[in-house]
């Protein structure tokens, strides 16, 4: 089963469809496929398996992550980016994943941690001790 995005005008993904490999056994074929579907001319293809430019299955990652819903395609990266987590300003693309991190590395014991954006580190989640 192949995965296409669905990208509006400014490459911002409007929804992510499957496609049966018969109808897709390349990039090209299945966008042309999915355009005589649906009408739409705008897709490209994403891999369900692929996150933080990391194939899950030691396969070779695609266009850095999987394509969500609300991300984008960056065409000049080659690579679907989630939306920055909302109220994390200091976070950061991280070129190489195309991930946003923290500008602070994650601690790697205790917690259960959450992220302070006034003070710009790692807490611990009141909620959940």
């Amino acid at each position: 089963m192949a995965h296409f995005a669905k990208l509006d005008s400014n490459n911002v993904v409007l929804d992510v469809l499957t496609c049966a490999d018969e109808n897709a056994p390349t990039e090209e074929a299945g966008i042309a496929y999915l355009q005589s579907v649906h009408g739409w001319s705008n897709w490209k293809q994403t891999s369900y398996n692929t996150l933080g430019n990391v194939h899950a299955l030691g396969g070779t990652p695609f266009r850095k992550n999987y394509a969500y819903i609300g991300g984008t395609y960056d065409p000049s990266r080659d690579a679907f980016i989630q939306e920055k987590p909302e109220g994390h300003d200091s976070w950061v693309l991280n070129e190489t994943t195309c991930l946003w991190e923290a500008p602070v590395a994650h601690p790697e014991s205790g917690g259960p941690y959450m992220w302070d954006e006034a003070q710009k580190a790692w807490v611990v989640n009141p909620d959940l001790t």
